[in-house]
């Protein structure tokens, strides 16, 4: 008996859109099992194919999985560095693991590790990333900034602002920016950021920026334990999001950031942190290395620090730490393109 493998019935299928492939012909065709059939069936769904199925007619391609393809991103970056070198891969564990490995390899400053999938996606504090297959943006930037160690954090805050006015200008989301790395869009998680880095002498040797988006998932994407929690520019939006302009656009708005960070310092990108800021101007509970701390979030200061005025009155600098995101019920929403 002949062993079928998936990627032979994927080029079977797309040579024949539309058309119905009956089980049992399929299982002819190949010398498999229906049920063997059906398997393969079932792993290319897993990598973003449709199938319509009907009862004595069989199996029929119904969409080809959303690839973000460099064909439709190289001509809309308006960048000198960043986005000029790329990898791009189908799944992966992390990009972050990719990008280190590079990076050793040699890649420049703006190379780009990009995947369809990750399956295990890192996050902050150990966390993984929700990383369906062609349904988000799952990346890591190589950055060399000229900085020292310790503004590394401005790194993470400025990687926020651009992320934020991105979704804004493309989208039309109301996102807003949870201190320090996270992109809230009706009080839900759209998008994180975590940021791992190489020093030497108190210079950072390269900094890998990771970022992951949730463009395109929909409610049933997610697993019950984030439903309350996160959410993606297709549930906000009510659209479906072009990936590659979506990230062409970041891409330039970072590198306009980035350029104007080491041109004109910390000062301007705090100014418009916190004015996309959801975390400020209200009471808020960090949890941090030296435990929780209480009080209202009044700015950044000039490093990056968040600055929370306590109930004693005194001004408490937070460097690293977290602020939970409350769970809530989700509001219906109805897609102009379900």
């Amino acid at each position: 008996m002949k062993l079928v493998q998936t990627d032979e019935l994927e080029a079977w299928f797309r040579a024949r859109p539309g058309q119905w492939l009956s089980g049992a012909e399929l299982s002819r065709q190949w010398g498999v099992s229906r049920s063997a059939v059906w398997k393969h069936i079932r792993a290319l769904e897993l990598r973003g194919y449709r199938f319509e199925s009907a009862p004595r007619r069989g199996y029929r391609l119904v969409q080809l999985p959303d690839r973000i393809r460099l064909d439709e991103v190289l001509p809309r970056l308006a960048t000198h560095t960043i986005g000029r070198s790329w990898k791009l891969l189908e799944t992966v564990e992390s990009t972050q693991t990719v990008a280190q490995q590079w990076v050793q390899d040699g890649a420049k400053e703006g190379s780009i590790v990009l995947a369809e999938q990750q399956t295990s996606g890192r996050g902050r504090m150990g966390r993984q990333w929700h990383s369906p297959i062609g349904k988000g943006i799952y990346m890591s930037m190589i950055l060399t900034p000229r900085v020292p160690m310790t503004l590394l954090p401005q790194i993470t805050l400025l990687t926020a602002v651009a992320l934020c006015r991105t979704m804004r200008k493309q989208t039309g989301v109301d996102a807003g920016i949870k201190w320090p790395n996270d992109i809230l869009a009706g009080g839900r998680k759209v998008s994180g950021i975590l940021l791992e880095s190489s020093a030497e002498d108190e210079r950072i040797r390269h900094v890998i920026a990771g970022v992951g988006i949730s463009v395109n998932l929909e409610a049933s994407d997610y697993p019950e334990e984030l439903r309350a929690i996160a959410t993606s520019l297709r549930i906000e939006s009510g659209k479906t999001v072009d990936r590659a302009e979506f990230l062409a656009a970041f891409l330039n708005e970072f590198e306009t950031l980035y350029d104007a960070y080491h041109r004109d310092g910390f000062g301007p990108i705090r100014s418009l942190w916190e004015a996309l800021s959801v975390t400020l101007n209200r009471p808020v509970a960090v949890n941090g290395p030296q435990g929780t701390i209480e009080g209202v979030a009044e700015g950044l200061d000039d490093l990056g620090a968040l600055l929370v005025r306590k109930p004693d009155g005194t001004l408490e600098r937070v460097m690293s730490g977290e602020i939970p995101i409350v769970p809530g019920p989700r509001p219906g929403r109805v897609s102009d393109d379900a």
